[in-house]
C-alpha cells in the first residue's frame, strides 16, 4: 500500500472485507458499497436466486447493464471527458500564444 492509500473495512451482505482506498475516495467507495448492498438485497428479496455468489453475479450484471445504458445513443461519458480535456488543452495553448502578442 502506498503512502497515500489506507485500508477501509466494508461490509457486503454481512460479509466483512478490507480494501485499499485513498482517504479522499472513502466516501464514494462507501456509496458504492451501499449501492451494491441495495442491488444484492433486491435480488435476494425476489427469492428467485439463492447463494451469495449467484446474487453477486446477478447484481454485477445488472450494474454493468445500467452503466452501459448511460452510453445511450453512443454517448460515452469517459470519451466526452477525454475530448473536453483535449479541447481545454488546445484552448490553454492558444491563449498562451496570444499572451505573447501583447
Amino acid at each position: 500500500m502506498s503512502a497515500d492509500t489506507s485500508s477501509m473495512q466494508i461490509s457486503i451482505m454481512g460479509r466483512e472485507f478490507r480494501v485499499a482506498c485513498k482517504p479522499a475516495e472513502q466516501k464514494s467507495l462507501q456509496e458504492a458499497v451501499d449501492y451494491l448492498n441495495r442491488k444484492m438485497q433486491e435480488i435476494k428479496d425476489q427469492g428467485k436466486i439463492s447463494g451469495l455468489d449467484r446474487i453477486a453475479i446477478m447484481a454485477a450484471l445488472n450494474i454493468a447493464h445500467e452503466f452501459l445504458a448511460t452510453r445511450f445513443g453512443g454517448f460515452d461519458v469517459a470519451e466526452f471527458k477525454r475530448r473536453m480535456a483535449g479541447i481545454e488543452t488546445t484552448l490553454d495553448q492558444a491563449l498562451a500564444d496570444q499572451e505573447k502578442l501583447f
